[in-house]
């Protein structure tokens, strides 16, 4: 089944490309790779959520967070290559803006590896770091960046 099929078959849908914030682009291809800009929890254009994970914004909604910068992740290689192109997703990197204290980084980032896995079986497994930080852009409470192989 093909990555779009299993979208439609989730019923997700991909959103629009989210515009950069500053002087970089969404995605780039070297070679066989797909690289994405960090993703921040848009939707609609504007911030899901802000704030710091463990003060104000809880694990479960890092979580769906993670899930939502994944999916632009996603739109931000469709735009480039097209969803269907992707035959592995190699690397995923997530940033958590964490309250001192908060150490579950790795449950948060799982929104992120659990939707590559739901679109894409076994080619969604892929290496992982999940980071604490003290702050990201425009006070979001998680970024993800994702690199994909394609076909």
């Amino acid at each position: 089944m093909t990555p779009s099929a299993r979208l439609a078959e989730l019923g997700i849908e991909l959103p629009p490309l989210v515009a950069p914030l500053a002087a970089y682009v969404p995605a780039v291809r070297t070679g066989n790779l797909v690289y994405t800009a960090g993703q921040l929890p848009i939707r609609d254009g504007e911030l899901v959520l802000t704030g710091k994970v463990g003060a104000g914004v809880t694990p479960e909604q890092a979580h769906e967070l993670a899930w939502v910068s994944a999916l632009n992740a996603l739109a931000a290689v469709h735009s480039l290559v097209g969803i269907d192109a992707v035959t592995r997703v190699v690397k995923v990197v997530g940033f958590v803006a964490s309250a001192p204290g908060f150490h579950g980084q790795p449950g948060v980032i799982n929104g992120a590896s659990e939707l590559f896995g739901e679109v894409f079986g076994e080619a969604g497994a892929h290496a992982r770091s999940a980071v604490g930080v003290s702050e990201l852009p425009r006070d979001a409470p998680v970024e993800v960046e994702v690199i994909v192989e394609v076909g």
